[in-house]
């Protein structure tokens, strides 16, 4: 197979990248410059955001190629209509955030969309740029060859959101944590790699379609993926769990100072951990443990001295010491209640 990843050097598209190369595949990666790709990749450079920054891809054929563009849709428009007389495929990671809020639990592929998205528009906010970069796929390659990832929740090495790095340092500097509750909150995400192999899965199946790619509702739950931080990072911390109610009214930040926890029962929690997957299942979707995702984590984290690497157009997650600190003692004891688990 000849892929194409448009990007390739950082989180997913490098995660894409190493997969295809790990099945023998021919990968040639266009990147801006600002990190190497994986060895054994062809790198071809150019911005996206240029006027001559698809010039590098003149010339060329692939099978498939793969975009995880988040910005303007325009960028995607440019790249899908030099490319659909050149390749077989167009594979697109979108988000599940292209879905009109609020979603409902249990949503599938056919939920409402948000409306007003366009792939000839500049940037304005996430959903309707991943939105409108969908319909410029679909618009050049057409509905046969397009393959719409609309992606939860993704977490992994390579992370450079934030979330999961964050927890696992906070783990790391041991003591009492506060835990977010319930601990039986079912959680959804997708390890990088998981998708990766289901990306490429698809391109070999020649699937087309959207597509809600994350892990089933209660692949893991808040316990068990803090547990698994807590574990991988030495088990010195203390986790003390606390009921979502005392977290809010702390005025403590769903998601973003907690991140990955969102409280049970609210939108926020439909939106992002109820996603119906069953027809990512169907075409070979596989999770592997949340503990793995963990250790994995941690271990590439150790490698760049604890510190992961932060997207500029993202703002830094998690919460401060100090609050924390004041929650936990304001809690009181019996209400934070440590993890026994052995």
């Amino acid at each position: 197979m000849r892929l194409l990843v448009l990007g390739g050097t950082e989180f997913v598209g490098r995660s894409v990248v190493e997969a295809a190369l790990g099945r023998g595949w021919e990968v040639t990666v266009l990147h801006r410059g600002r990190h190497a790709p994986p060895p054994g990749a062809r790198a071809l450079h150019g911005d996206r955001t240029a006027p001559d920054g698809l010039d590098a891809l003149a010339e060329g054929t692939w099978d498939a190629v793969v975009d995880t563009w988040s910005a303007a849709p325009r960028a995607v428009r440019d790249a899908a209509r030099l490319l659909r007389d050149r390749a077989g495929r167009y594979v697109y990671v979108s988000s599940c955030s292209v879905y009109a809020w609020a979603p409902p639990a249990g949503y599938t592929e056919d939920a409402p969309l948000v409306g007003d998205a366009s792939a000839d528009a500049g940037q304005r906010d996430y959903a309707r740029d991943k939105r409108g970069a969908e319909l410029a796929v679909l618009d050049a390659f057409g509905a046969d060859r397009s393959v719409l990832v609309r992606a939860g929740l993704i977490l992994g090495p390579y992370e450079n959101v934030g979330r999961l790095p964050w927890w696992l340092n906070r783990m790391a500097r041991g003591g009492p944590v506060l835990a977010p509750g319930p601990r039986d909150l079912p959680l959804q995400y997708i390890d990088v790699r998981d998708l990766a192999a289901w990306v490429l899965g698809a391109v070999e199946r020649e699937l087309s379609g959207p597509y809600n790619l994350v892990s089933p509702p209660g692949h893991t739950t808040t316990g068990g993926l803090l547990e698994a931080c807590a574990t991988v990072t030495g088990g010195t911390a203390e986790l003390r769990w606390t009921d979502p109610e005392t977290v809010l009214s702390a005025g403590i930040e769903p998601w973003v100072q907690l991140p990955v926890w969102t409280p049970p029962g609210s939108d926020l929690h439909d939106a992002l951990h109820t996603a119906d997957v069953s027809r990512a299942l169907a075409t070979g979707l596989a999770c592997r443990p949340a503990r793995d995702t963990a250790a994995d984590t941690w271990a590439w984290l150790q490698t760049l001295g604890g510190t992961a690497p932060q997207r500029p157009d993202r703002p830094p997650v998690g919460l401060d010491p100090e609050t924390e600190a004041k929650v936990l003692a304001a809690d009181g004891p019996g209400r934070g209640v440590p993890d026994t688990t052995p």
